[in-house]
């Protein structure tokens, strides 16, 4: 298995890559898990990065959630297609942000996802997060762009992953990274 990053740690070059931090990493044990939890988060980087390969025991969406705020305050956008079909769409007044649609997530093919928290520690500013991610079903697939919008200028502390029903598989793996 390839977890995403590792492919990127051996560029050489030009490429600076040592702007990111590794945080802390969460595989899924036997059994899987109704959520993943990263916490004590240092306000030390720029941005958050979160990188996931993951599968659900049931389809659906995967949501992300800050500091335990379970209140309306995420909004979210995203646009998705799957080569046959496209799709946009948008949700006000949420309890959760967006990390993976529900339209194209599979509980058998792995999704792999990158999820980028822009400015996360700065308290002037309310949360942007951005995530892309899809699958590929040899000859069938799926992607999705998706943006959510944390209206709080806390600073980001604790973050949690939920899947919509259902767990997180066995081997599901969340890295968070710091960025410089």
């Amino acid at each position: 298995m390839i977890i995403p990053g590792i492919l990127a740690s051996g560029i050489s070059g030009h490429l600076s890559t040592n702007n990111y931090t590794s945080i802390q990493t969460v595989t899924v044990g036997s059994g899987g898990a109704s959520s993943i939890s990263f916490s004590s988060i240092p306000s030390t980087y720029t941005h958050l990065q979160i990188r996931g390969f993951a599968t659900y025991s049931t389809v659906g969406a995967g949501y992300i959630n800050f500091n335990g705020d379970s209140g309306s305050n995420y909004s979210a956008h995203w646009l998705f297609g799957d080569g046959s079909n496209a799709n946009a769409g948008s949700a006000t007044s949420q309890t959760k942000g967006y990390l993976t649609g529900a339209a194209g997530t599979k509980n058998t093919v792995p999704n792999a996802s990158i999820t980028d928290i822009m400015d996360y520690a700065n308290t002037n500013k309310n949360k942007t997060v951005r995530t892309l991610y899809g699958w590929d079903g040899n000859g069938s697939g799926y992607v999705e762009f998706n943006s959510s919008l944390w209206m709080s200028t806390n600073a980001i502390t604790s973050i949690v992953l939920t899947p919509q029903s259902g767990t997180f598989n066995q081997y599901t793996n969340f890295a968070l990274y710091g960025v410089k």
